[in-house]
């Protein structure tokens, strides 16, 4: 199925996609020396159909930007607990389409396989793109875990029943956890050590930290324009 077919799906439909595309999940070593790693994110106004799409290369570890691209779409897909990844790939893919150098490795702003159904953004995303992909989420979605302590980089397992599905991640002091999971062709232990080396001060990591930033100003830099003066990639 193409992303841009996801329109057409109701939540029974998607959630069928979700399941089918779950056997297809590789949670194994990266075994390739990450170079540039990229960070994405999306924005959107509530309750409107357009969405702001940007990913953002840094070289890395040096955490250097090296690149960015961005699309502006639209979606008619509702907003449904579990299933973002359907609002929200198609324009990422756009926004995918247009680097000129792909990264060794992307951070995207949502979940791993700290899915009910081990399938969030960062693992669909990295499995129609065939691309390993880290889940870096400022809130939880699935799974139970002790309040790591309130130092930078303690951490907590993620459970489902037995089964650790992700790590909560104490980014930064006095503040909430962040939550971290594999998405694809990475381990969770990989995946955690990535996004400590990506910490900068922040609670969020500077690759979806400086995404945020990045697809914010594009929607603030439309907002001036009507969705029918708004080019549409």
């Amino acid at each position: 199925m193409q992303p841009s077919e996801y329109e057409s799906l109701n939540a029974e439909q998607a959630i069928a996609y979700q399941q089918e595309l779950r056997h297809q999940i590789q949670i194994k070593p990266l075994d390739k020396p990450i170079r540039i790693i990229a960070g994405s994110d999306i924005s959107f106004n509530k309750y409107s159909e357009v969405v702001y799409a940007g990913i953002v290369l840094f070289k890395y570890p040096e955490m250097e930007i090296i690149g960015h691209a961005s699309a502006i779409s639209r979606t008619t897909f509702p907003y449904i607990s579990g299933l973002l990844a359907f609002r929200e790939v198609p324009a990422l893919l756009e926004t995918w389409e247009k680097l000129e150098t792909k990264p060794d490795l992307l951070v995207l702003d949502g979940q791993g396989i700290a899915h009910r159904r081990r399938m969030g953004i960062a693992s669909h995303f990295g499995v129609i793109t065939n691309t390993p992909t880290i889940g870096s989420a400022k809130s939880r979605l699935f799974g139970k875990y002790e309040e790591p302590a309130n130092a930078v980089n303690a951490q907590s397992p993620m459970y489902d029943k037995q089964e650790v599905i992700g790590m909560a991640l104490r980014s930064k002091k006095n503040c909430n956890p962040i939550y971290i999971s594999p998405g694809h062709q990475i381990t969770l232990e990989q995946s955690v050590e990535v996004i400590k080396k990506c910490l900068k001060g922040y609670r969020i990591p500077e690759p979806t930290r400086q995404a945020h930033l990045f697809v914010n100003q594009i929607r603030v830099d439309a907002a001036g324009t009507s969705p029918a003066q708004l080019s549409f990639f």
